[in-house]
């Protein structure tokens, strides 16, 4: 099974969530860093763990990066790390795969599936490294891991949604060991 180191560079994993139940506000972490094990001939026995500094929330407000990164959000002080590890992985089509793993966010774990869809390897004009790419997407419900800041809204609404859409894009480099 080939090693991937995730590229932090060419690594992103961002969301999308309702504002004032009118329109989306996108944001993103920079920040990540893990390893997948991969075979396109052998995907089902494939794994993955991934860890997010969650201090690197962007969404281009700095004010709102702050509130973010405030105990009413992330509580970065205290929960530095997203972290996300797998424990199962099966086909889903050619290119495509699930992966169900463990999301943790603020020390609470919850399972959720990643719907993934991989490019094949290709070799950097830029020095010989091979890459790969992985792009998945998922959501979740931000209340489950205790993001329950909000406000009400004369509408009977709140400022922010519950849901929050994922999507991931990934570059990884094959592991020299």
């Amino acid at each position: 099974m080939a090693k991937w180191t995730i590229d932090p560079d060419h690594a992103v994993a961002a969301f999308v969530v309702r504002h004032m139940m009118v329109t989306n506000v996108r944001g993103q972490f920079n920040k990540l860093k893990g390893a997948i094990y991969f075979d396109s001939a052998d995907i089902e026995n494939s794994s993955v763990e991934v860890a997010i500094d969650a201090a690197g929330i962007y969404t281009g407000i700095q004010k709102r990066d702050d509130h973010l990164r405030s105990a009413d959000f992330f509580d970065v002080i205290n929960y530095p790390e997203i972290t996300f590890k797998s424990n199962e992985v099966k086909i889903t089509g050619s290119r495509r795969f699930s992966v169900m793993g463990d999301l943790t966010i603020r020390g609470i774990t919850k399972t959720l599936t990643l719907d993934v869809e991989y490019t094949d390897p290709e070799k950097s004009p830029y020095g010989g490294e091979t890459t790969i790419g992985f792009a998945a997407t998922t959501r979740i419900d931000r209340e489950d891991f205790s993001l329950m800041w909000n406000e009400p809204l004369e509408s009977g609404g709140v400022l922010v949604g519950r849901e929050v859409r994922i999507f991931i894009d990934v570059e990884a480099d094959l592991a020299i060991d």
